[in-house]
C-alpha cells in the first residue's frame, strides 16, 4: 500500500502539568505507530495562546507531527484523537511535493547554519591554544 506523507497539527490542553502533556503525546506517537505510521519529525511548539477560547481554555500546547502512513490508517489515528480527552483539537493535512521541497530546504539551511556557528568555536579554540603555546 502506498505510503503518504502527512502533517498533524494537534492542541494539547495546555492547564495540564508537563507530564501529562508528554504522556499525551506519546500516546499520539503511539497511535501513529501502531496503525502503520513512520514518525518522520515532532516538533513542539509549547504554549500558546488561543485566537478565541475552546472549552473555555485559553491557551494550548502545540505540537507538529510529521509522518509517512498508508491513507487508511490516517481515519484510526484521528479517532485516537478525537478520543484523547486531553486534546483540544487536531488537523490533519496531506502533504504535496512543493511542502516537501520547502521542508527539505529548511532542514539544508538550518545545517548550514549549525555547521557555520561551529566553525569559528573551532578557528577561536585553536587559537587560543596557539597563543598558550607561544
Amino acid at each position: 500500500m502506498k505510503q503518504n506523507h502527512y502533517e498533524c497539527v494537534v492542541i494539547i490542553n495546555a492547564a495540564l502539568e508537563d507530564e501529562q502533556i508528554n504522556s499525551s503525546i506519546n500516546r499520539i506517537e503511539v497511535s501513529i505507530k501502531t496503525n502503520g505510521g513512520e514518525i518522520e519529525d515532532v516538533d513542539q511548539w509549547g504554549r500558546k495562546r488561543l485566537a478565541y477560547p475552546i472549552n473555555k481554555s485559553k491557551s494550548g500546547f502545540y505540537v507538529i507531527f510529521r509522518y509517512f502512513s498508508p491513507s487508511d490508517a490516517v481515519a484510526k489515528i484521528e479517532r485516537d484523537l478525537r478520543l484523547d480527552e486531553t486534546i483540544i483539537r487536531y488537523l490533519t493535512v496531506l502533504l504535496d511535493s512543493d511542502a516537501l521541497d520547502h521542508f527539505a530546504q529548511l532542514k539544508n539551511k538550518a545545517e548550514k547554519t549549525e555547521e557555520l556557528e561551529n566553525k569559528p568555536a573551532v578557528k577561536a579554540e585553536e587559537s587560543e591554544t596557539k597563543e598558550k603555546n607561544d
